[in-house]
């Protein structure tokens, strides 16, 4: 179960061979190189290239500080990656405006052209790691029919993608803890991939949100990320520490019924139409149920559930892919939306998987007030 991230990620191995040739033989026409260093350059971007892979696969098989390391580092160089190919293809489109008002200087103007995109390439990576670590607080007010007269008024703090593992470690986990504490909300939902599939102390991870637990109660949907993982040693220690997990079940939280379902079985429409039917939730009082991507929404809008609580998307998290992300959950890729009865909060997530970066998109946590 561990490798299922590794084959994604080798699904677009050929596209990371190409991009890393593409930045070489744009390096080598913008700033011509001896041929020592150019030798060096290809045998550092083919090391490059392979680097997350290889990274995602020692993750997935074992884990200490080095391995640690090594992902994190594979990781930053993988959201650089983005940045300087978009550079490299703006650089032959600058090239070629220069070689029509200018044919004769063109070459002289290569590597100031390059040297000024690539620059602002590695500029943006950095702001999109900075903006990956400044957590914005979210506050929406959500009114739903025949909410519990005690509800009226109270909060609940939405949290998805939290990813800890080899880049978000217990530290992430103490800033969310701590930052839940301060908002002091009744009740806490965790939409989904707590961890990123890693091979991981889970207990040690999450240790910050056990405490957390004992103060307040705290629910949670499993997310495909869990399931790229170990997903049975993950729920085992969420409940030892107190977390309530919910796949395919309902709970009463004082009068508000509190529903989640697995990531496996919410893609599969006939399960997840027979577990909500079941619940008759339309005869009961108003009803959350977490889930952590924004899908099936008419099987659970006809159910009867009230509000659904999401994550999964984050929101693309960095441009281009912020882009792509928006064609394929359209509206329901963030924030506040309705689906005839149903409302939908789709949250962008608090951390980030693959590149440690954010650009286009912030990570959040939500405080929600019930009215």
């Amino acid at each position: 179960m561990r490798l299922g991230p590794v084959v994604g990620i080798s699904s677009i191995q050929g596209f990371l061979f190409l991009a890393h040739w593409f930045i070489y033989h744009t390096c080598m026409v913008f700033w011509p190189l001896s041929p020592a260093a150019g030798w060096k350059l290809g045998g550092a971007l083919f090391l490059l290239s392979i680097s997350f892979l290889l990274a995602a696969i020692l993750g997935s098989r074992y884990s200490n500080p080095a391995i640690e390391f090594i992902y994190k580092i594979a990781a930053v160089w993988l959201g650089l990656l983005n940045f300087i190919f978009w550079a490299a293809c703006l650089c032959w489109a600058a090239n070629g405006v220069v070689y029509l008002l200018r044919p004769g200087d063109a070459a002289a103007y290569r590597p100031w052209i390059a040297g000024v995109l690539f620059g602002l390439a590695f500029l943006t990576g950095i702001y999109g790691m900075l903006n990956a670590r400044h957590i914005r607080e979210r506050r929406v007010t959500i009114a739903l029919p025949d909410l519990p007269e005690q509800w009226r008024g109270r909060t609940a703090l939405l949290v998805s993608d939290i990813h800890l593992g080899n880049v978000n470690g217990a530290r992430f986990s103490r800033r969310i803890a701590d930052l839940a504490r301060r908002l002091n909300p009744a009740v806490v939902f965790i939409a989904g991939d707590l961890f990123d599939g890693s091979k991981a102390d889970a207990d040690r991870l999450a240790a910050p949100l056990f405490e957390l637990a004992k103060s307040v109660g705290v629910y949670f949907c499993g997310g495909n990320h869990e399931e790229f993982g170990d997903a049975a040693e993950y729920t085992a220690s969420l409940v030892r520490g107190g977390i309530r997990v919910l796949h395919n079940e309902r709970v009463d939280v004082d009068g508000l019924q509190v529903i989640g379902v697995s990531y496996s079985d919410s893609n599969y429409p006939v399960r997840l139409r027979t577990f909500l039917d079941s619940l008759h939730l339309d005869t009961g009082p108003a009803s959350v149920l977490l889930n952590h991507v924004p899908h099936r929404l008419p099987i659970v809008e006809q159910s009867g559930v009230s509000l659904q609580l999401s994550g999964h998307t984050h929101g693309g998290q960095i441009v281009p892919f912020t882009w792509i992300t928006r064609r394929v959950f359209g509206e329901f890729t963030h924030g506040l939306q309705r689906f005839g009865k149903l409302q939908v909060y789709t949250s962008s997530g608090v951390g980030t998987w693959g590149p440690p970066m954010r650009v286009g998109t912030e990570p959040e946590v939500v405080l929600i007030t019930f009215a």
